[in-house]
């Protein structure tokens, strides 16, 4: 089970709306629905939405936000971008520095209040990345994204600037949606042409930029863009975003670690496939590979991916697992007669026959399969469905509630 280490974050008070219908229209998506906005630009070409959200107010006070930057279990960084002057100023303090003889420096947190430069210093940035895993807003908020699977669904982050203040032209490889909920910001975008960087900058910023467009987005303003599209935001006054973001698994990358957590997994304590070679002569070539061993190699691989399950359940337990600085907080089983509602930090999937959660993974079949792919799906379950469920998933989800993964429904 995952670590009990307290954490300062906490979960939401109610069960969230649950996913978009995605047949519906939504101003969310400029008056798209779902199905439309993922076939006509989700992945192809950027999509700027006008008060994608009216009235939105950042899920975090300024104030908070500093001391949650300062928190050993956030992740979070300081860019300063010099002035004019070719001055800048970043306070001495626990981020640690990353100074360079050009415009940018770059700390990592946890950054103190003291380390932050002055409010009336313009050009820079604050960036709290998984601000959804600590602040209920944040997570509230990104729920209204998961129209789009949660195995690509990252995080929220939020990104805080003085005038002036931004990373410099980058481009990413995943998609983002880029909501305004505070001040203003300028944005200039255009497609990846030259994708060479600047040379000792802490940061990954364009050599070459070539904007094509160019929109100034008000709180409520939404800009969506698809991966390998440069993009500059600039700062009009004070201004806050939040970025949703995607995770883009590396093929060889996820390949070694499925392969890995497979393997691991492998009871090969009964009736193990030794390789014999009753046939092998002697040789004068001891250094040599024998070609049967190679052969009894790839048979055994070969054998292995005849049957796919193994595979499939190392590939949920890798998507759900938490991230390095996610702690749950333990906690007490269920009361009777409640509903659950999923911890914002929990991750859980489902496949044809398991479900996992957490990096864990579970086989499911009938009604225990329908209700907690309905949890996964919704993230709660209310208190009639939980009335309903088996002995099985009753134990497996006070088992849950009792490792912080889920909470009672209010």
């Amino acid at each position: 089970m995952k670590s009990t280490k307290t954490s300062a974050s906490a979960a939401a008070q109610a069960a969230p709306a649950g996913p978009l219908p995605i047949d519906h229209n939504t101003p969310l998506l400029g008056g798209l629905s779902p199905e439309t906005f993922m076939r006509r630009y989700w992945q192809k070409k950027p999509l700027l939405i006008r008060q994608a959200m009216p009235g939105v107010r950042s899920p975090i006070e300024r104030s908070k936000l500093f001391a949650l930057a300062g928190q050993e279990e956030v992740e979070s960084r300081l860019i300063v971008r010099e002035h004019a002057t070719g001055s800048a100023v970043v306070k001495k303090g626990r981020g640690k520095a990353v100074s360079t003889p050009g415009q940018w420096q770059l700390s990592h947190g946890p950054l103190s209040r003291r380390s932050l430069p002055p409010l009336d210093q313009p050009g820079w940035t604050l960036l709290v990345q998984g601000l959804d895993l600590h602040v209920p807003a944040a997570y509230d908020l990104l729920q209204q994204f998961r129209f789009v699977p949660d195995a690509r669904l990252d995080d929220l982050m939020i990104s805080y600037a003085t005038d002036g203040g931004g990373v410099g032209p980058h481009y990413d490889s995943y998609d983002v949606f880029l909501l305004q909920v505070h001040g203003q910001r300028r944005w200039r975008i255009g497609p990846l042409k030259d994708a060479r960087l600047q040379e000792d900058v802490p940061l990954k910023i364009l050599t070459h930029f070539v904007p094509e467009e160019e929109h100034v987005l008000e709180a409520g303003d939404m800009l969506y863009l698809p991966p390998g599209w440069a993009h500059d935001g600039i700062a009009q006054g004070e201004c806050m975003t939040c970025s949703i973001g995607f995770r883009v698994p590396e093929g060889t990358d996820l390949a070694r670690e499925v392969l890995i957590r497979w393997m691991e997994g492998m009871d090969t304590a009964d009736k193990p496939r030794l390789y014999q070679d009753p046939k092998q002569p002697a040789t004068s070539t001891p250094g040599l590979i024998p070609d049967a061993l190679r052969q009894f190699t790839a048979d055994s691989v070969a054998r292995l991916m005849k049957d796919p399950a193994g595979l499939q359940s190392a590939l949920g337990e890798i998507l759900t697992e938490p991230k390095p600085r996610v702690w749950f907080q333990s906690g007490e089983p269920l009361p009777d007669g409640v509903g659950v509602r999923l911890d914002p930090r929990t991750r859980m999937m489902y496949d044809e026959q398991r479900v996992f959660a957490n990096g864990e993974s579970w086989r499911a079949g009938g009604k225990d399969a329908r209700h907690l792919r309905q949890l996964a799906d919704q993230r709660f379950l209310p208190a009639n469905v939980v009335a309903q469920t088996s002995d099985a998933v009753r134990e497996l989800l006070n088992q849950w509630a009792e490792d912080g993964w889920l909470h009672p429904l209010a």
